[in-house]
């Protein structure tokens, strides 16, 4: 902090920011925004304090507009969910690709902002700054498109604030991160805080074989499209063949009638990606890029194209046999894998 800069004191987990204003006002900053359940005293007027509602949020907010709002250029993509986010990121990345865009990549794994080379990443979700930052060298190297992870500690802490989302996926919930969130009630109730800021000319983009889906559905005004496999749906997927070569399997999309789509189209797709729930990701994934305008035949290219994803099961071939490494460490997880 430095002369004529701005304070934002946000409450962690840890340390609470409020804590700091005293330092902040010797480094000579201009401007305190805090929480408005706090009574700290700004007794020097040549400081102004913004006191606020929610200031992990406003710090969100400030993070774009001292970018220039970068978020606002892209169309931004966002999946949430236990397990799969990952998997899903990385194929919508794919079909973009596969149609010709680049596409931003913030994740589990890797940041990725198209600059043809990608750093190893410190959170899921970073934090506001780091995604600003993320998203304008973007949009510097050509990017239109941004999907981005959306972990449950960064929505409970507001870390996706001042990014208006084109469309959301939710692909399960699942018994982890109950050390910070206690119950599983506040666990849903932070994925469900995404659907419920979205606009009502988003997309959210739902499981109908996730039990939790329904409640989401509830309180989002966002148009729904929901997806399935072997039942039906907006979009749903029919697995014609699955072992260790891959998987081949067919998606048909009937919103002939829906508010965000006029045609039924089906169509074929073969993937090296292994499993059953693999094919839930992708619908998911092919449920945000048809958000997005993408058609179902360059989805389907896309969703064949992508060879494998680091650490989701993940085959290695050798000459007697292979070996796979999967990430799974949640009840469900290990359940799908195994």
């Amino acid at each position: 902090i430095g002369n004529g800069d701005i304070f934002v004191a946000v409450k962690g987990t840890v340390y609470d920011g409020h804590d700091f204003i005293d330092q902040a006002l010797a480094n000579s900053a201009k401007y305190i925004v805090c929480q408005q359940d706090t009574q700290y005293p700004i007794r020097n007027t040549q400081h102004e304090l913004i006191i606020v509602d929610d200031s992990a949020e406003a710090a969100a907010v400030l993070a774009q507009a001292g970018r220039g709002n970068p978020a606002s250029q892209l169309t931004n993509l966002t999946v949430t969910g236990t397990n799969g986010k990952t998997t899903v990121a990385y194929l919508v990345r794919s079909c973009i690709q596969k149609a010709g865009h680049k596409c931003g990549l913030i994740g589990t794994v890797i940041y990725d902002t198209c600059s043809g080379d990608s750093c190893e990443a410190a959170l899921t979700t970073p934090d506001c700054l780091t995604i600003a930052a993320g998203q304008e060298q973007m949009l510097k190297n050509g990017a239109k498109y941004m999907v981005i992870e959306a972990s449950s500690h960064a929505l409970s802490q507001n870390r996706l604030a001042g990014i208006n989302f084109k469309a959301a996926a939710f692909t399960n919930l699942a018994g982890d991160h109950l050390d910070y969130h206690k119950t599983k009630e506040d666990y849903l109730a932070a994925k469900t805080r995404l659907f419920s800021t979205l606009s009502s000319e988003a997309v959210a983009v739902l499981n109908k074989q996730s039990p939790q889906a329904q409640s989401i559905a509830r309180q989002t005004d966002a148009k729904i499209l929901w997806y399935a496999i072997d039942e039906p749906a907006d979009i749903a997927a029919h697995i014609e063949s699955m072992d260790m070569s891959g998987t081949r399997y067919s998606i048909l999309d009937t919103r002939c009638s829906s508010s965000i789509g006029n045609r039924v189209s089906s169509i074929e797709v073969r993937t090296p990606l292994l499993g059953r729930y693999n094919v839930s990701n992708s619908l998911a994934a092919a449920g945000l890029c048809l958000a997005a305008g993408f058609d179902l035949e360059t989805i389907a290219a896309g969703l064949s194209t992508l060879q494998t994803i680091p650490g989701r099961l993940e085959k290695i071939d050798g000459d007697d046999f292979s070996v796979i490494i999967d990430y799974a460490h949640t009840d469900d997880a290990l359940k799908n894998v195994l």
